[in-house]
């Protein structure tokens, strides 16, 4: 599927943040209770947070046809070359058509100097496993976290470039 990737601006928050939402409520409907993702989401996603996010962080948005359909979210780079992956969410409908890939490779291609990439995957997001394992990245550590109250079950994983 043609797509583009590309730095995200200001205007772009809107649309990430329904990415967010709706990425999140089919990923996790059986898996988080919608009461603890709605408060994660409101929080996460906030306007603020997303003006944060974009002077802390780099983030990569991938558009089809002129729309948002994804985005992806990578810390600022340590200087031993870690990189933490904080978020690939695309639309539902998008997903399994290259466009992730690309998010990832666009990390990999513009950090200077990446030796590893971190991810934290929730144990039952097939999904996320699935394409994680696919593009290289190993399990590292289980651990449990807690979201809102609720208990997540995560996987740490990395992948070394």
């Amino acid at each position: 599927m043609d797509h583009i990737i590309r730095k995200m601006k200001m205007e772009d928050i809107q649309q990430v943040q329904s990415i967010a939402k709706t990425s999140w409520n089919h990923t996790y409907k059986n898996i988080i209770p919608m009461e603890v993702q709605e408060n994660f989401l409101t929080s996460a996603y906030s306007d603020e947070m997303m003006k944060q996010r974009m002077e802390r962080s780099i983030m990569y948005i991938a558009e089809v046809d002129g729309e948002i359909v994804g985005f992806a979210n990578y810390s600022p780079m340590q200087e031993d070359g870690k990189v933490e992956l904080y978020a690939i969410y695309l639309y539902p409908e998008y997903q399994g058509k290259g466009i992730g890939t690309s998010l990832l490779k666009a990390g990999i291609n513009n950090l200077e100097n990446v030796r590893e990439i971190y991810i934290n995957v929730e144990k039952n997001n097939n999904i996320g496993k699935t394409f994680y394992k696919a593009k290289g990245f190993e399990v590292v550590s289980h651990f449990d976290d807690v979201l809102d109250g609720h208990i997540v079950e995560t996987i740490r994983m990395v992948l070394k470039i």
